[in-house]
């Protein structure tokens, strides 16, 4: 049991408003694993009012040199405890360990280092000449203020990280509100951050349910909203965000293609897709769960999808040769299988799983694979985020971007193929934020984000930066 009794705010341990509690149980084997306080609007309040005290302080006023200074200390702080951090996230969400390690180990501690670096690097002042000769301008960059902060449970330290490290980097002040199912591991960083001597009220973490987070976004004295999560949530933020001209990045759900040409070498496809498509047990926004597949080849990639899914190593997350672990809660299990049951109603082939697997506790679900799927049909247009596949057919390639577009969302995608150039080609012409040729994985130097109902705004690299700045013309006389 890991057990907090106090929010952090202004620099704080604080009991909060109330007494209520937010359990923390293991999706492995259904066992309480922590508690924290749940958060109050009062709470809110304070946290905000800390935020405000500190954006009004000293923070947003030292150099980006010496912000960097602090986020390359609280980097190596967190690297001291990576393994721990690591199996934190597995124990709150089930997270296979062997992608955690990489995931919510190391990439926190990377993108600290990597803002930290691109602080030094990024002049906050520049002199262009007015196009009227008559003097020039000083366009200068500066922080945007409190940023209300909320993040999913699927990668809850990462996607922490995409948030806080550049915001913090820029000068901004942040209040953090975690998923109720993954807060452990956001106090945890509140600690790390007061061992290092981040300036009271420059982080806060506030925990709570959706309740809090709908305060959070709406207070007055909340300057950015910064949220991951699903498209309905996005979407009333968006409402709150644009009523009050608050400037938000929405990264939200996706329904991504993999599609599959003719020239494919199928057993390097099926490998690439075990992370591409079904990673973190398909708990992960941007994963090509649907499958494109040339008719003239369908059936063969059928059965190589589903003797991959098939092979999956389920299990406890703790192990490290699992490779699917359970679903974050017995609700996402039961909207997962309540998919399945729309696919096999639909008129889909289970060529794969269907079911549970045979573990005794847990919520778990068994990776699953849809054959003779229809683009239009529910589990190939809804976000299931589970491990469950949909093999689309497709004639020819004007056919399968046709398909690959033809969806609400545009978030990620890849393309498998022999010919690296014909795949970057097609990769042109897919809508989506991002798309791999023959792999996927996140660049932290390259804008991540969403089109469509998949989000606005964008994440990670110098793009990641500029979300946390806003720019100031001084015109000054020849």
């Amino acid at each position: 049991m890991i057990e907090h009794d106090s929010l952090y705010i202004g620099g704080q341990w604080l009991r909060p408003a109330e007494n209520g509690v937010i359990t923390v149980v293991s999706p492995a084997d259904e066992q309480t694993i922590g508690a924290v306080p749940l958060a109050t609007a009062t709470d809110v309040d304070h946290a905000v009012a800390a935020a405000g005290a500190a954006f009004r302080g000293t923070w947003p006023r030292l150099t980006p040199g010496e912000r960097a200074d602090v986020l390359e200390r609280l980097a190596d702080e967190l690297a001291k405890n990576r393994d721990e951090r690591a199996a934190l996230t597995s124990r709150q969400n089930g997270m296979p360990i062997a992608i955690a390690a990489s995931a919510e180990g190391d990439s926190p501690v990377g993108l600290l280092r990597y803002y930290a670096a691109l602080a030094r690097a990024t002049p906050l002042e520049e002199r262009r000449p007015r196009l009227d000769g008559n003097g020039e301008t000083l366009v200068r960059k500066e922080p945007v203020g409190v940023v209300a902060a909320i993040v999913p449970w699927n990668f809850p330290q990462a996607l922490t990280m995409f948030k806080l490290a550049p915001a913090l980097a820029a000068g901004c002040t942040v209040v953090l509100k975690p998923a109720p199912e993954t807060t452990v591991d956001a106090l945890e960083l509140a600690a790390a951050c007061e061992r290092v001597g981040l300036p009271a009220g420059v982080l806060n973490v506030v925990t709570g349910g959706a309740d809090v987070g709908e305060y959070l976004v709406s207070h007055p004295g909340v300057h950015k909203v910064a949220f991951t999560g699903s498209t309905a949530a996005g979407r009333r933020i968006g409402e709150v965000c644009g009523r009050l001209l608050r400037p938000v990045t929405l990264e939200l759900g996706g329904k991504s293609a993999a599609i599959v040409l003719d020239d494919a070498d199928l057993a390097a496809t099926v490998r690439g897709l075990a992370t591409s498509s079904l990673l973190n047990s398909g708990q992960t926004c941007y994963l090509s769960t649907r499958i494109l597949a040339p008719r003239t080849r369908y059936a063969e990639v059928v059965d190589a999808v589903a003797g991959l899914a098939g092979s999956l190593t389920v299990g406890d997350p703790l192990s490290p040769d699992t490779l699917v672990g359970p679903m974050v809660s017995r609700r996402q299990r039961d909207r997962v299988e309540s998919y399945i049951a729309a696919g096999k109603a639909g008129g889909a082939t289970v060529a794969t799983g269907g079911g549970r697997p045979a573990q005794d506790r847990g919520w778990y679900v068994q990776p699953t694979v849809f054959a003779n799927v229809d683009n239009d049909a529910r589990i190939a247009r809804e976000e299931i985020f589970g491990p469950v596949l949909a093999v689309i057919p497709y004639g020819d390639i004007d056919e399968a971007v046709g398909i690959a577009n033809d969806s609400d969302y545009g978030l990620g995608g890849t393309i498998w193929t022999s010919d690296v150039d014909r795949g970057v080609e097609l990769a042109r012409r897919v809508e989506t934020g991002s798309i791999g040729v023959n792999f996927y994985g996140l660049d932290v130097g390259a804008p991540f984000g969403g089109v469509k109902a998949s989000g606005i705004g964008r994440e990670l690299g110098p793009e990641g930066l500029a979300a946390y700045h806003h720019l100031k013309s001084i015109y000054l006389p020849a």
